[in-house]
């Protein structure tokens, strides 16, 4: 069975159109990655977990904001190695740098038996739907053209 994650897309309307809320993941793997590395805050979820309530908790674990707004439902993505998720958007604003994630605890470096904690997402951006489609896992991609034509269809 593959794995599930589930997520929500802020987004916000400014001056020059759309930017959305997308969040570079932490940890020493990530940390010269940019390009194809961000994500909408997503999280895995458990069979019999509802994928919203996983969702908002996984925002809200990833970023210290708690969502709130309408919701637009994004449908489901599968990402390379299987992985299904399930997004959904609203629309908010937040102060990007102003966040707070949640930490995991690994060995580093490697083999050395050292524990380290690392935040689970070290920053957070606004992107026009452009950049966003630069910036964003291929595996997500769909989401953010998903949400722009929706923006456009109303």
């Amino acid at each position: 069975m593959p794995k599930t994650s589930a997520g929500l897309l802020m987004y916000r309307r400014t001056p020059g159109g759309i930017e959305v809320f997308l969040v570079h993941p932490g940890g020493p793997f990530w940390a010269k990655k940019d390009a194809g590395a961000w994500s909408i805050p997503k999280g895995e979820y458990v069979p019999g977990e509802d994928p919203l309530d996983a969702a908002r908790r996984e925002f809200t674990e990833e970023t210290g904001i708690v969502p709130d707004g309408e919701l637009v439902e994004l449908g489901v993505v599968k990402q390379a190695g299987g992985k299904v998720v399930t997004a959904w958007a609203f629309e908010g604003d937040c102060d990007a740098d102003a966040i707070r994630s949640n930490t995991f605890a690994m060995e580093w470096p490697p083999r050395s038996g050292r524990q380290q904690e690392f935040p689970e997402v070290d920053r957070a951006g606004w992107f026009d739907l452009v950049t966003a489609q630069e910036k964003i896992s291929k595996g997500q991609l769909d989401f953010i053209r998903r949400l722009g034509e929706i923006l456009r269809s109303c």
